[in-house]
């Protein structure tokens, strides 16, 4: 069983509002980590995608009155959306009655549906966490192939546990094949699997950079609205992240457009068919997947409030990762494979563009120490612990 950092934020949360939405792409554990809370308490667990537990609510207020102060979870809420006017009524009725907390833990796969639908019924009762897949604080790190097994096969818990990479991996075409098969035709979007795999794909290979709509567009003779409704759907499905460009106090001509990410590594690697650590060291996507894979344990701990961009002139200025923990505190970011990575200039004048006040450079090595420039040099788990320490610091 792996001990996942989010769960005390889940349970703190609880027990000051009345519902909690667990927003997370499927089986990243949120199942999982709903029947540990629910063991800590008094609950009932409800599977919104099995048929008997939909038939528990075919009166759903009864049904739902009836369990008295338990903690009620819902699995799959999006695929039940009538059910939120209920929880509205019932939140309410508890609020009169005294009670103010864990009432509702809801567990959703997709986030544009069930964040519309919640929003509008739910508003002021509701608070939002999204649980992403393992990162490296969550798991065995102090060596490097620990490190380099959960960049290989990614965050999912499954993947993570398989026996071989070759299994992960086949689990991991499973996966990929479920969304498309599967969960995209049931949230009601009408794309053919093998043209959205095409784009998924597509972004693979352009891990970590800007994309043109109109010319994906020409490579799978769609327009490129098209090409843009597609693109929202991965993101919304928590598959691929978009990531914004910094835009504030820089008098330069900035690049503009988001970055694209595929999120998990191990659906990045098994999309451009890349089977194991060998193969990805001599694969062109080789420092595009590692700065995703930082970039993504990074934000899995970054405190409420703080605001990741990427930073990037027309002359060359560049930050991976820029995050504005304060109006007056911002952090530049730049993100290095291999142990005696070369510091491009590029990064310190994008620094000094945006006015950073601390400067890094995620590394593969397993020191920290400064360098020039009032720069430090950190491995990734290090930067990691440091952005958690601003939370309870």
């Amino acid at each position: 069983m792996l001990d996942r950092l989010i769960k005390e934020k889940v349970q703190a949360t609880l027990k000051r509002v009345p519902a909690v939405a667990l927003l997370g792409a499927r089986q990243v554990g949120k199942t999982t980590l709903a029947h540990q809370i629910g063991r800590t308490c008094d609950s009932v667990y409800l599977d919104l995608e099995s048929p008997d537990d939909l038939l528990k609510l075919r009166d759903p207020l009864s049904f739902l009155s009836e369990q008295g102060d338990k903690l009620v979870i819902l699995d799959e809420i999006q695929h039940a959306p009538d059910l939120f006017k209920v929880l509205r009524g019932l939140i309410d009725k508890n609020r009169q009655a005294g009670r103010k907390g864990e009432q509702f833990l809801l567990l959703g796969s997709a986030s544009m549906d069930l964040l519309r639908q919640s929003s509008e019924s739910l508003a002021g009762r509701i608070h939002y966490i999204e649980m992403g897949v393992l990162n490296l604080l969550e798991v065995p790190h102090d060596k490097p192939k620990d490190i380099q097994k959960l960049w290989l096969r990614g965050g999912f818990p499954d993947s993570y546990l398989e026996s071989s990479d070759a299994a992960s991996m086949e689990w991991l075409e499973m996966l990929i094949r479920t969304y498309l098969e599967r969960d995209v035709p049931q949230i009601g979007f009408p794309v053919p699997a093998s043209r959205l795999r095409r784009l998924w794909t597509m972004l693979a290979h352009l891990q970590g950079e800007t994309v043109n709509c109109s010319k994906l567009a020409g490579n799978l003779d769609v327009d490129s609205k098209t090409v843009a409704r597609y693109l929202d759907l991965l993101v919304d499905l928590l598959l691929v992240r978009r990531l914004e460009p910094w835009h504030k106090n820089a008098k330069k001509r900035l690049i503009k457009s988001p970055r694209f990410y595929v999120r998990d590594t191990g659906i990045l690697h098994r999309l451009l068919g890349i089977a194991d650590h060998d193969g990805l060291l001599s694969n062109p996507v080789l420092g595009k997947s590692w700065e995703g894979f930082a970039v993504e344990n990074l934000l899995s701990v970054l405190p409420v409030g703080v605001e990741p961009y990427y930073y990037r002139a027309s002359g060359g200025a560049e930050a991976d990762l820029v995050l504005r923990i304060s109006g007056k505190d911002l952090w530049a970011v730049e993100i290095k494979h291999g142990i005696a990575p070369r510091i491009r200039y590029g990064f310190h004048h994008a620094a000094e563009d945006i006015g950073a006040n601390r400067k890094f450079v995620v590394y593969g090595g397993e020191d920290e120490f400064p360098i020039e420039k009032d720069t430090v040099m950190v491995p990734l788990p290090a930067l990691m612990e440091k952005l958690r320490d601003l939370e309870t610091g």
